[in-house]
């Protein structure tokens, strides 16, 4: 009697121990956000994007902390994007952006960085038309440079940007730099 009953015992334990481990977890805790950075180039300013870029953040659930809208000068922008100086289109960067000004924003959720890049669709606006048609910057990038918008590609370079245009953002950020335009 008592191996039957050791037996039942054992199997209902491993059948409780087999359910519970394809039933979804549930925690209460909630994931910790992150803040990325985000600018609306000249392009996107000019061709009055502001505001369907602006949409798209809020509906795929981002918050905007803060936003700045700033004319970059020459300095500014060679600082900003100091990693692309020894590139061959590092000048022509510079012109672009300090062509008009820029909004400079905050976002914030979980996920930010890599969920604002997805946004965004690819580098180069014209494939991004293709392989991404409702990313940002096939909606209103017109090519690999004028592409309408900036995204931090990684948590450090995150903290990094924000820190560059809102010092009380980003506490004790590092100088790592950021691979996309």
């Amino acid at each position: 009697m008592l191996p039957r009953v050791v037996s039942f015992v054992s199997n209902f334990l491993l059948i409780g121990f087999v359910v519970s481990l394809s039933l979804p977890c549930r925690s209460d805790a909630t994931a910790e956000k992150e803040m990325t950075l985000a600018i609306i180039k000249p392009d996107g300013l000019y061709d009055n994007y502001t505001d369907k870029i602006k949409n798209a953040i809020s509906d795929s659930g981002f918050r905007i902390l803060n936003e700045r809208l700033v004319q970059l000068d020459e300095d500014a922008a060679m600082s900003f994007y100091a990693e692309h100086s020894s590139r061959s289109f590092f000048s022509d960067l510079v012109k672009y952006m300090t062509s008009g000004p820029v909004l400079i924003m905050v976002l914030e959720k979980e996920n930010a960085v890599a969920d604002w890049r997805t946004l965004i669709g690819p580098t180069d606006a014209s494939k991004a038309k293709i392989t991404h048609p409702n990313s940002i910057r096939a909606m209103c990038g017109k090519d690999l440079q004028r592409n309408c918008v900036h995204g931090s590609d990684s948590l450090q370079s995150a903290q990094r940007e924000i820190s560059f245009f809102f010092k009380e953002k980003s506490p004790g950020s590092g100088s790592m730099g950021h691979d996309e335009l």
